[in-house]
């Protein structure tokens, strides 16, 4: 699916350098459930975005599908990012003035879905994620987790072949983020390439395998035994 080589990403302002990623090497493959953790600041967000295609590298190569697309201009990585990807976000972005049947529908007007298509993809979506019955609900009428049901129906309703998702229990009780990781391993099991950030160890556990990174670099591996929600001891990759 994907292959980062000795990629970084600095960020300079008139008197400040910051390196935010040093010479990171990931491979992700078709399939993979990966979940990413690290502690705030440590890179993470920033390599989930980069692999997002929502940011560029300053240095390394990003192969995506085989191609290599670390100096694509925006509009190539936004069709790219169009064809490919569904995201997922802890604040789940959802319009307050939409119904839940227009905000997924909305993910498949950029995509020139026909009417018809388009109302039978997010009836056949709401269904699966278990949101058909507050179809024409507003945001605000839901519950939090409710919300994130229809930011992950959103996200798959253009059938990606990957799905990026920033903590995507963040904002969620225990239960319901239960309830969103159970779709999220269900996802990966119909077929699509799975990565999260995450700052939970519960969370990353429902992950095949899981990357450990510190001050930008990726420190340690691990995988996670299957039918067990508890990663295995970490295996270093550090220098």
């Amino acid at each position: 699916m994907l292959k980062l080589s000795n990629l970084t990403k600095t960020f300079r302002t008139d008197e400040v350098e910051t390196t935010a990623l040093d010479a990171v090497n990931i491979e992700i493959k078709d399939g993979e459930f990966v979940a990413i953790m690290g502690p705030s600041g440590c890179g993470k967000s920033t390599l989930l975005n980069i692999i997002g295609m929502l940011d560029t590298p300053s240095a390394g190569s990003y192969l995506f599908k085989g191609e290599e697309i670390s100096g694509y201009s925006e509009a190539k990585l936004a069709d790219l990012r169009k064809q490919n990807l569904g995201f997922i976000f802890q604040s789940f972005n959802l319009i307050d003035e939409l119904t839940v049947f227009e905000n997924i529908e909305l993910a498949l007007l950029y995509h020139d879905v026909p009417a018809k298509e388009r109302r039978e993809r997010v009836a056949a979506v709401m269904e699966k994620v278990g949101i058909a019955h507050r179809a024409a609900h507003k945001p605000a009428q839901l519950s939090g987790g409710q919300q994130q049901r229809v930011a992950v129906a959103r996200a798959v309703v253009s059938n990606p072949s990957m799905i990026l998702a920033d903590e995507p229990t963040g904002n969620l009780d225990s239960q319901h983020g239960a309830e969103v990781m159970a779709l999220l391993r269900q996802l990966n099991k119909d077929g699509a390439t799975v990565v999260m950030v995450t700052h939970s160890r519960t969370d990353a556990g429902h992950a095949g395998r899981v990357i450990n990174v510190l001050d930008g670099h990726v420190v340690a591996e691990g995988l996670r035994p299957e039918g067990d929600a508890v990663t295995r001891p970490f295996k270093s990759v550090a220098a």
